[in-house]
């Protein structure tokens, strides 16, 4: 069987600023697995879209909270992006990642949904290009596969969960098809990962 072209390593000296990670059905189960696993040590900015209802409560990032010893804030317009955060893009908003910094936006929901990850993956890409890591996790419908798509466009590294380990297959399957040469793994396997990948200086903004 012909081996399947994945993303490549960085070069020597090239590091990653920030990690944006895309999720809907079954994603708080996700994301507690994914984000236990990340390194207390672990020196990117993390950015986490999960679909969720726009009169939704603000518990996700206390729930993640007890799950990592890493700080998790939940997103405010014009909040620094700093290394080493978890940051959670909150309900019935848009999260743009711009150099330095967040901004949020109340544009009409894209595929149904505010916060879209397509949004999000696709600003990332556009303020951190090759210096960005994109991650799409179980989820129901195709978000997230056209920001994908564009993070790897732009030298970026896009992974997914493997579809057969997912609670809903559709969206990795979806991402996987976006983007051919995306890494795919289980979710214990992407957090070590990113444990891996060589961090830059997410401050810095000559992206």
């Amino acid at each position: 069987m012909q081996a399947r072209h994945v993303d490549p390593l960085p070069a020597l000296g090239v590091g990653y600023d920030i990690v944006v990670v895309g999720t809907s059905w079954g994603g708080l189960a996700a994301l507690r697995t994914f984000v236990s696993g990340v390194p207390d040590t672990f020196m990117m900015a993390i950015t986490l879209v999960q679909h969720r209802h726009k009169d939704s409560d603000h518990l996700l990032r206390v729930l993640l909270q007890e799950h990592t010893r890493l700080e998790v804030c939940e997103v405010e317009d014009k909040m620094p992006l700093q290394h080493g955060r978890i940051y959670v893009a909150p309900p019935d908003y848009h999260t743009l990642v711009e150099p330095g910094h967040f901004s949020l936006s109340t544009d009409a929901p894209v595929r149904y949904s505010r916060p879209s990850i397509d949004v999000t993956f696709s600003s990332a890409a556009d303020s951190y290009g090759h210096r960005t890591v994109g991650i799409v996790l179980t989820g129901a419908n195709a978000d997230g596969s056209q920001g994908l798509r564009q993070i790897s466009d732009r030298g970026g590294m896009a992974i997914v969960q493997d579809p057969a380990t997912a609670e809903s297959p559709t969206m990795p399957a979806a991402a996987v098809k976006a983007v051919p040469r995306a890494r795919v793994m289980s979710l214990a396997g992407i957090s070590a990962f990113l444990g891996s990948l060589p961090a830059g200086v997410p401050e810095r903004e000559d992206a």
